[in-house]
């Protein structure tokens, strides 16, 4: 008779499963955005952003003090960009417009720039020649200028002129593009750049900006989506909808009943804020109350948090096709003493203590860490909360701050984080149906400028020809695209 440790063996040995496979159905891409990458700040008719104004005219803001006036060049380097997409063997490549390129003025007027026309058009359609899917985002962030002193995304104002831009976007571009993002992390936009980078001053209103801010950004998100539903959709046959950054929130104390709610209580501030009106009907009431209740005790007469009257709910309720995702970090929260009744915040709103644990695997950047987990956390959330939405991760990338081509901290990355998603989909049943890597190449990360690196393809800066070169993880993610498995 076989000894017990003899069974247990042969046990182990034929019971390791092969790594799962993804989905025939499942899509790979890459990811860049426009003002990143293209560069040509000021040619062809190019009008100007709140960026382009915020790094000449604020460049304190930015981590080395840089600005994007050129970048990667991809303005002039496009056909050799999409070889680089074209060598990776993904299946779609997610790329925003830049709205001042079409519209100099920003207004959509009969004031329009046929050079920013042709330069997408050529995008788009060597794009298709070489079977890679355009998946476009109308808004990444580079909002016209003229914008920036009426209060940007405060001012309710802008929510016709996106729209207005968007129906002219699917008018355009339409009969080609099948896939559009609204906006990109309406949380980063509100929060973390206060509605326009521009306007960042000591008086801003804290705690109240970022929630008139949030309220407009998604009944723009909304006019958008009824445009392309009702004028288009019918012709042109393509999906709408919107992306969201998505941190996931730990509780210190898992077996604190209080961390553990706010834990969730986080979860719906960053997230819930803009995607439950959209998913759902309304704000998360938790979010409702706890502003309301901030709000009376800092004496206000109604709550900061504006409310969306019934015909809006039903306007905005239901308006995607998909949910696009973007995930990068994770935090902690645990029960702290609530603070004085001394000013407005959201940060306080949202409750508690929050912090990052420094044994977690680092990366290049002191702000990004390494937890697969989260990730796979964040998507079951969402099937659970949000009724098993179709799920595109349109961001996750590793950050690293070195000049490197041997990038095997990048690979271990991509590695961990796609079986994140690729378990999700098989053992929990989540909807993904799609991983984007952030980022195509190295280029310019915001206020954080050349200093972080998300490339899979590696930029020298300070070649005035803007020299790409392939980094290890190139080959890595090519086996993935080509195989669908993970090795």
């Amino acid at each position: 008779m076989m000894s017990k440790w003899i069974i247990a063996s042969f046990y182990q040995l034929f019971s390791q499963a092969e790594p799962y496979k993804f989905p025939d159905h499942f899509k790979f891409g890459v990811a860049t955005s426009a003002y990143q990458i293209e560069g040509a700040w000021n040619v062809d008719g190019k009008g100007f952003h709140i960026w382009d104004m915020a790094t000449h005219n604020q460049s304190h803001l930015i981590l080395d003090g840089s600005n994007a006036d050129i970048t990667c060049n991809s303005y002039y380097k496009w056909e050799e960009d999409i070889d680089l997409i074209k060598n990776l063997g993904v299946d779609f490549y997610r790329f925003s417009i830049s709205w001042a390129r079409i519209f100099p003025d920003g207004y959509v007027t009969n004031k329009i720039n046929q050079a920013g026309i042709d330069y997408y058009n050529k995008i788009i359609n060597t794009l298709l020649e070489h079977n890679i899917e355009p998946v476009v985002t109308l808004y990444h962030w580079d909002l016209p200028q003229i914008f920036s002193p009426l209060g940007a995304w405060t001012n309710p104002a802008v929510i016709e002129h996106f729209a207005s831009y968007a129906r002219k976007m699917f008018q355009l571009f339409g009969d080609r593009v099948k896939m559009w993002i609204t906006i990109n992390e309406p949380r980063l936009v509100c929060q973390v750049f206060k509605g326009s980078i521009g306007d960042i001053t000591p008086d801003f209103p804290l705690g109240i900006a970022e929630y008139l801010c949030a309220h407009n950004i998604v009944k723009a998100h909304a006019e958008a989506y009824h445009i392309y539903d009702k004028e288009f959709r019918h012709i042109q046959k393509g999906k709408i909808s919107i992306t969201v950054d998505m941190t996931w929130w730990l509780p210190e104390n898992a077996s604190s009943k209080e961390d553990v709610r706010l834990a969730e209580q986080n979860m719906q501030f960053d997230i819930g804020l803009y995607v439950n009106p959209i998913l759902n009907y309304d704000y998360p009431k938790v979010v409702i109350d706890r502003v309301a209740e901030r709000s009376r005790l800092e004496g206000f007469p109604e709550s900061r948090l504006p409310k969306f009257s019934y015909q809006e709910k039903n306007r905005i309720s239901g308006t995607y096709d998909f949910l696009g995702i973007n995930h990068y970090f994770t935090m902690i929260v645990k029960a702290s003493q609530e603070p004085p009744v001394s000013k407005s915040d959201i940060d306080i709103d949202s409750q508690g203590e929050k912090f990052r644990d420094p044994n977690w695997e680092p990366t290049g950047l002191e702000i990004f860490k390494v937890l697969p987990e989260s990730l796979r956390n964040v998507l079951k959330w969402v099937k659970k909360t949000y009724h098993d939405p179709e799920i595109y991760i349109t961001e996750n990338g590793y950050a690293d701050n070195r000049e490197i081509i041997d990038d095997d901290e990048r690979i271990n990355y991509f590695r961990k984080y796609l079986n994140a998603t690729v378990n999700a989909i098989i053992e929990d049943k989540v909807n993904v149906v799609a991983y984007t890597a952030w980022s195509l190449m190295d280029n310019f990360e915001w206020i954080l400028g050349y200093e972080a690196k998300f490339g899979l393809y590696h930029v020298n800066f300070t070649d005035p020809n803007r020299s790409r070169t392939p980094k290890k993880s190139v080959e890595f993610f090519k086996r993935v695209t080509k195989t669908r498995t993970i090795n």
